[in-house]
């Protein structure tokens, strides 16, 4: 397929974005022990389909310009990755592990065991396992390819055999499955299971390279079928949500608790990624969107990779200017935490990539902008 930029896959990542920020907003806000549990299901409910709707994206990008018919350069693909994410990946893991020896004054963290095993599992910052796991689905490229081909075959029972797999792999993994071996090596392998096991979001990445190779049905699919993607998508929020809210309200389940329940791999969960995926992708897609919200959310895509290395640094400081004044995150202060986490966030990203245009080694570091790219 000749390259295309569709503006919709670029505010769906602006959007992501915001929801990531909100997710980790949420985890500050239980400081508080009276959370008010409906701003936390905003900020840590409603936004879980934002890490899993990153992997459609980026399948969605990387099988829009792909012909399966010809052999892939494996070569060729894994060198770019290589420069896209890997090198930022390691540059912020650095830094987020000099902060953490500096914070804790403990020289141990910079130790060479410490360093392989954050690398290895995307420990040096909470926001970074995502990057390995996206590293595994780059490593996999070929199996990915050769089953996009296969489901292509038979669209829509492939899809529905592999949704149905995904539920059942993800429920597994996350209420059966404990690590719990004898061998500390293997119990270390499960607990961080999450943080490089691509078989927890296998569907979503292979549902994204579906929908590229065949983007003018899916366009076609997204209009014939506009109502009944709203109706699904309010069916599985309000199935994520009532799950949430009967585990704290009936149950008993402390926020913290409920929301490691009530998450992304939950059955509802991944019915929710498939939802507001699919709609979200058809409300942007629309002519109608007025150009100040277009505007808004391509400033986001543009520099959400930047806002997704950096933000915790913005949130760490903002929390320790909150500790020193002795505020408590009440529900006002949450939302200005968030909005100012954001705000920080993007006048950084628009700073370095100004810095990166008379320093290119600094873009090149931090996000792996080629000065091909930029030029």
């Amino acid at each position: 397929m000749p390259k295309q930029k569709i503006p919709a896959l670029e505010y769906l990542r602006g959007i992501s974005m915001l929801g990531v920020l909100g997710i980790h907003t949420g985890a500050y806000s239980l400081s508080n022990p009276h959370t008010n549990i409906h701003l936390f299901a905003l900020l840590e409910i409603c936004s879980r389909f934002s890490v899993p709707i990153f992997f459609f994206i980026s399948a969605f990008g990387l099988f829009l310009h792909q012909d399966l018919s010809k052999p892939l350069d494996y070569w060729k693909f894994i060198k770019r990755r290589l420069r896209t994410v890997l090198l930022p990946y390691t540059v912020w893991s650095m830094l987020y592990i000099l902060y953490s020896a500096w914070q804790s004054h403990n020289l141990a963290v910079l130790g060479p065991l410490n360093i392989i095993k954050s690398l290895f599992f995307g420990l040096a910052s909470y926001q970074l396992y995502f990057l390995v796991v996206l590293l595994w689905f780059y490593a996999l490229m070929p199996l990915w390819r050769k089953a996009v081909y296969l489901i292509l075959q038979k669209p829509v029972c492939s899809l529905s055999g592999l949704l149905l797999m995904q539920i059942l792999f993800d429920y597994y993994s996350s209420y059966i499955l404990h690590a719990n071996f004898a061998n500390g090596f293997i119990n270390m392998l499960l607990e961080y299971r999450l943080n490089y096991w691509v078989m927890h979001y296998f569907f979503i990445f292979l549902l994204g390279g579906v929908c590229a190779v065949q983007y003018e049905q899916f366009k076609i699919f997204l209009h014939k079928f506009s109502h009944s993607i709203t109706v699904f998508f309010l069916f599985s929020l309000g199935g994520l949500l009532s799950f949430y809210y009967y585990l704290v309200l009936h149950k008993g389940y402390s926020l913290e608790e409920s929301v490691n329940t009530a998450h992304q791999l939950s059955p509802f969960g991944i019915l929710y990624t498939l939802g507001i995926t699919i709609f979200l992708f058809k409300i942007l897609s629309s002519p109608n969107i007025p150009k100040f919200l277009r505007a808004c959310l391509s400033l986001l895509g543009v520099h959400s990779y930047f806002i997704y290395l950096f933000h915790p640094f913005a949130m760490y400081g903002l929390t320790a200017y909150l500790h020193h004044h002795g505020i408590i995150m009440n529900g006002l202060v949450t939302i200005i935490f968030y909005l100012s986490a954001l705000s920080i966030s993007i006048l950084m990203a628009i700073m370095m990539k100004k810095a990166g245009t008379a320093l290119p080694l600094i873009s090149y570091l931090l996000t792996g902008a080629s000065k091909a790219k930029r030029s």
